[in-house]
């Protein structure tokens, strides 16, 4: 039986299955948005807030999928997510899932799949902000799947998250993305911290440091749209900045390490890579040459 709340196309009735950290907040969002939600945990007092606050509480998966048009899963693993759904029977079909569940490319797309066969509609979030982070305006969460769900429910996803973005019909792809965002994020954060720790070494704050070099180091997220470009045309030969005028300075950092008993990994790591491409004769070429490395042939 379809409900009012189901009907209404401004706040549908939305479901979130999973109250950890993560799924607690959605349904949070989804509740000062104004929609109605229902909730199901399999630690059923983890609702006990929510139910306070207004939510519907489900005693099953299948109670909470018929519940809702749109039933958002935020659980541990795409394999805990598909068990979950598949406990609800036929009352999928004719559903949209939205699954906010971490995982692999092709995690996602099993499940994409799998959900298509059971009559629903899919859509795959990677979100990109912690718990607290829900809701707000500057919140990033990149989608992937069916364009309809997005486009249905986009008010209610921007309750998630004011960037809110669809960035391809392959569910698969969002995953990818968030990869692709915490790949960076922790090569950047392990090459800061390397060099914090140089710098206490000689007793320099890094506050300080910032405060002197922001310019230069701000300059460096403004060279990744070059790099892109290479990267996408696979064509690295370059006039300045070449491979072959890194290595001097990255055997630099080597050696100040070194002598102020600071781990070498990082940087050692770095200079293995310019020393092969320069073996190989790519001394002429950009440092986005370097992503040959990462391509196991």
């Amino acid at each position: 039986m379809t409900t009012a709340s189901e009907r209404n196309d401004a706040q549908p009735a939305v479901t979130v299955i999973g109250l950890g950290e993560m799924g607690f907040a959605l349904a949070g969002a989804f509740l000062e948005g104004g929609h109605p939600t229902t909730v199901w945990n399999r630690t059923a007092e983890r609702a006990d807030p929510l139910v306070a606050r207004g939510a519907e509480r489900a005693a099953t998966v299948r109670d909470a999928v018929a519940a809702s048009p749109l039933v958002v899963v935020s659980v541990k693993g795409n394999a805990t997510a598909r068990a979950l759904l598949e406990s609800s029977g036929d009352a999928l079909s004719g559903r949209s899932v939205l699954n906010l569940t971490d995982g692999t490319s092709a995690e996602s797309r099993a499940v994409a799949e799998w959900v298509g066969d059971q009559g629903a509609q899919y859509l795959h979030g990677q979100i990109m902000t912690i718990a607290p982070g829900i809701g707000g305006a500057e919140t990033v969460v990149f989608y992937g799947g069916s364009d309809a769900v997005f486009h249905r429910f986009q008010p209610a996803l921007r309750l998630i998250g004011g960037r809110a973005t669809l960035v391809s019909a392959d569910a698969g792809v969002p995953a990818l993305y968030g990869m692709a965002v915490h790949g960076t994020m922790w090569g950047a954060l392990n090459g800061f911290l390397h060099a914090a720790a140089l710098l206490s070494s000689e007793g320099i704050e890094v506050k300080r440091f910032l405060d002197d070099a922001g310019p230069s180091v701000a300059a460096l997220l403004g060279s990744f749209p070059m790099m892109a470009d290479e990267v996408d045309r696979g064509e690295y030969a370059t006039q300045y900045g070449a491979l072959q005028h890194h290595r001097p300075s990255v055997e630099d950092l080597v050696r100040e390490s070194e002598a102020r008993n600071i781990d070498v990994d990082f940087p050692g790591y770095t200079l293995g890579l310019v020393n092969k491409a320069l073996e190989n004769g790519h001394g002429d070429d950009s440092y986005s040459r370097l992503i040959e490395h990462f391509r196991k042939r």
